[in-house]
């Protein structure tokens, strides 16, 4: 499974090769038609693995948990997001894989319990990594299109 997390990481790096001409302001514009942005949508993939992996597993996030209800599945941008702040999303882009892999590595997630997701059922971290792997994608399309019209 070391191999699907590397596999998120060089997604999320060539998403954010991809995004990396934006401007604060392009990051955080929503298009017509959208409800959400490039950067609102960066830090869910970051809360999602962290939700899918952490929190059904009873463990502690590894971010500042006040991202957790800002970016969670059903919300959407609550305002601008700073260039600091920015730049911290798409650190924890990497940087929270770096974590997850020592994490897994070291059995954090042996007891992982058994639920179900919108699209099935999750018995296993495995499941939860294959599960974000797809979920990334989906992602990334959907920032494709909010770049184009940005």
């Amino acid at each position: 499974m070391i191999a699907i997390i590397e596999k998120i990481g060089n997604v999320r790096r060539f998403l954010l090769n991809q995004i990396s001409d934006l401007s604060p302001e392009q990051l955080n514009e929503i298009p017509k038609g959208f409800n959400n942005n490039v950067i609102w949508n960066l830090a869910h993939l970051v809360v999602a693995q962290q939700s899918l992996c952490y929190v059904r597993a009873g463990q502690s996030v590894v971010i500042d948990e006040r991202y957790m209800p800002l970016y969670k599945p059903g919300t959407k941008p609550e305002g601008l997001v700073d260039a600091y702040e920015i730049e911290k999303i798409k650190d924890m882009m990497l940087t929270t894989l770096d974590t997850l892999k020592v994490d897994y590595a070291n059995g954090v997630f042996d007891n992982y319990p058994v639920s179900s997701i919108r699209y099935g059922e999750m018995a296993s971290i495995d499941d939860a990594l294959q599960y974000i792997l797809f979920h990334e994608g989906i992602h990334f399309g959907y920032i494709m299109a909010l770049k184009k019209l940005l």
